[in-house]
């Protein structure tokens, strides 16, 4: 048997921040060897709330830089652009044709989303989990790294699967059950600026996150602002202090510790010691990622092929499978 298949993708919405690296690309990374990788630039995704037409290709080439300068390996992954391959749009019809309406309404995201955005609310972000389950679904995917506000969307795609299959597959399995890959430590980096949200790239504030492109003087200042407390001495795990567990956190990933070393070193620290501990931390940690990262888009070339060849390959797979559901649905091949 060959090696298990994952799938897993990253909207085009502005910079990639910590968040997306610990919780995420990360995980990708110490894992890819094990498996036959498929990351994509989710910008059908990026559409489902209102975007920057001038923005959005410059958006995607980033993140795909970003998945190069993180360390992805092509000898192990694809990289490749959502909306390159027209099978994504063309599945997620086809899916949507089978989709009981009240599983959508159900979503939680979309009802967090929805009443920020009032009347603006699309049928794009009602139907953003059928577009993921047709990103997963389409690549045959074993598993599929999620945060825990995704696992929802999983199981949402793992319900389209078995329906579809119950509908269409007589007997036969056309779609196959993805499981969830989750990583609990680091899964969910929480803002600079409120301890008990999740670091977004939605959240107004750019102090709320650091961002894997931020120089070392404004990781500095992002830092040297983030909220903290008055009380002495740092400590993992408390309720009252969610701001301090936290940093710690962030400083434990990033410095390669355990949380016993950090408490071992850091619980007789007040906050000016520790920030410019952690600042330190977080420049050298982020400085190779940019060094690749330019060194990337300096050779616009070199991006373009990746992107062609991922595109090459997920396409041959993405139609594979779009046919095998289409001839389970009894339409007429292409002629």
């Amino acid at each position: 048997m060959g090696k298990q298949r994952v799938l897993s993708g990253v909207q085009p919405t502005g910079n990639l921040h910590l968040g997306n690296y610990l919780g995420a690309i990360r995980n990708w990374v110490d894992n890819q060897a094990q498996y036959d990788n498929f990351f994509c630039v989710v910008d059908l995704h990026a559409i489902t709330v209102p975007h920057n037409p001038a923005t959005l290709a410059v958006d995607t080439y980033t993140i795909a830089a970003l998945y190069l300068a993180c360390g992805i390996n092509l000898d192990d992954s694809t990289i490749f652009v959502q909306s390159h391959i027209s099978a994504h749009s063309e599945l997620t019809w086809l899916l949507n044709c089978i989709t009981p309406i009240n599983w959508l309404q159900d979503m939680i995201q979309f009802k967090e989303k929805a009443i920020k955005q009032g009347e603006n609310v699309s049928a794009g972000l009602l139907d953003y989990p059928v577009l993921m389950a047709a990103d997963i679904l389409l690549y045959d995917a074993d598993k599929v790294p999620v945060g825990e506000d995704q696992k929802q969307h999983l199981e949402l795609t793992r319900d389209l699967a078995v329906r579809f299959n119950h509908l269409f597959g007589q007997e036969k399995t056309i779609l196959k059950l993805p499981e969830p890959l989750i990583r609990p430590e680091g899964a969910r980096v929480m803002s600079l600026t409120d301890g008990t949200r999740k670091m977004s790239k939605s959240d107004p504030s750019e102090l709320s996150r650091i961002n894997l492109l931020d120089d070392p003087d404004t990781i500095t200042k992002k830092i040297k602002r983030c909220k903290t407390d008055s009380v002495r001495g740092l400590t993992f795990d408390d309720p009252e202090r969610p701001e301090c567990h936290n940093l710690l956190m962030l400083y434990g990933i990033l410095s390669n510790q355990t949380k016993a070393e950090v408490t071992a070193e850091c619980q007789d620290m007040g906050w000016g010691q520790f920030k410019p501990l952690l600042t330190e931390t977080v420049i050298e940690s982020l400085k190779p990622i940019q060094e690749k990262y330019k060194a990337v888009m300096d050779d616009q070339g070199y991006l373009e092929s990746v992107l062609r060849n991922g595109r090459e390959k997920a396409e041959t797979v993405a139609n594979e499978t779009l046919n095998r559901v289409k001839d389970a649905m009894g339409y007429s091949r292409r002629l």
